[in-house]
């Protein structure tokens, strides 16, 4: 065991269902400002240290910043960890109590559990980067409208709203230069990240903004936490071709499409790319493998202030 006490929070849209372990008591409260303080107070009678969420949407997003800044050790993990427990475990029933004691267990055994919390900033920056992702899928969806509308009146509709959210998107991303100027090193950071084949502004913005990770970690953690580290899949004599998953998908995309320019230019990853190629690697599986790079090269880069260079 990892720590004497630890708290399991269910979060709903209404309310906190909250299990305690090893001794099994749960409660709940309002999923609210005054739930968090009732919440707060609670968990430091019981003398609890971690305090673990499953990562299912923004509802926890509030507790999770109260938590942090209230001293707890808090994590939010993914909901298959915590199935798998119930799995191991052979329990059948499910109610809102017993995933939140189910929640306990699982932060009461596993040192992972949890991870530093990032400030607020960080969160208003991912927050802001998200709605700007929110917003041009919007915009393409409205594009598509555009095309395969015969009707005028639609189609004028379909431009408007474009104009209007080109406009928004516009605001969102000054909105997040600002604010990412005025972290710290946050404009060095952005110049060394550009220096980089196939990462321009909006990339660059995308991995500072949602991998703020970037230059602490090493290149193994910096690949899966991008979603780009293959996992095996071998089991006695069958080998299956290992697969990526995990990590955050936006930063995923963001670095698969810095890849498809990467390798349009013998000054970045023409090269690596035509190799991996004439190995009778994919297209697509060539392209992942060189955004792996690209993050593991933008890792590098942060960590030791120094520019991108290409490897003779």
């Amino acid at each position: 065991m990892t720590t004497a006490c630890a708290a399991g929070v269910d979060v709903g849209r209404d309310y906190f269902d909250v299990g305690l372990a090893p001794s099994g008591r749960a409660f709940r409260v309002d999923n609210g400002p005054s739930g968090i303080r009732a919440l707060v107070d609670r968990l430091r009678r019981a003398d609890v240290k971690r305090v673990v969420l499953e990562s299912i949407g923004s509802y926890g997003a509030r507790l999770v910043r109260g938590l942090a800044d209230a001293g707890f050790e808090v994590g939010v993990v993914d909901p298959k960890r915590i199935k798998a427990l119930r799995t191991a475990e052979g329990r059948r029933a499910k109610t809102d109590a017993l995933d939140a004691q189910l929640i306990a267990r699982f932060a009461l055994l596993m040192s992972d559990a949890t991870r530093p919390v990032p400030s607020a900033k960080a969160f208003e920056i991912r927050a802001l980067s998200t709605r700007r992702r929110q917003v041009v899928e919007m915009a393409a969806m409205e594009k598509t409208r555009l095309k395969q509308t015969l009707d005028e009146p639609v189609a004028d509709s379909c431009r408007l709203i474009i104009a209007h959210l080109a406009q928004e998107r516009a605001r969102l991303e000054a909105q997040l230069h600002a604010l990412l100027a005025a972290e710290p090193d946050g404009q060095a950071r952005s110049r060394l990240l550009q220096t980089i084949p196939g990462v321009g502004p909006a990339i660059s913005m995308t991995l500072l903004a949602d991998m703020p990770e970037l230059g602490s970690l090493d290149r193994k953690a910096a690949a899966n936490l991008a979603g780009l580290a293959p996992h095996p899949n071998q089991s006695g004599t069958r080998n299956s071709a290992a697969h990526i998953s995990g990590g955050r998908p936006c930063v995923r995309v963001a670095l698969y499409m810095a890849a498809v320019s990467a390798v349009r230019t013998d000054k970045g990853f023409k090269q690596e790319y035509l190799a991996l190629r004439s190995a009778g690697k994919p297209a697509k599986v060539a392209l992942v493998a060189i955004a792996r790079r690209i993050v593991i090269a933008a890792n590098s880069i942060l960590k030791h202030q120094q520019p991108w260079a290409k490897p003779t």
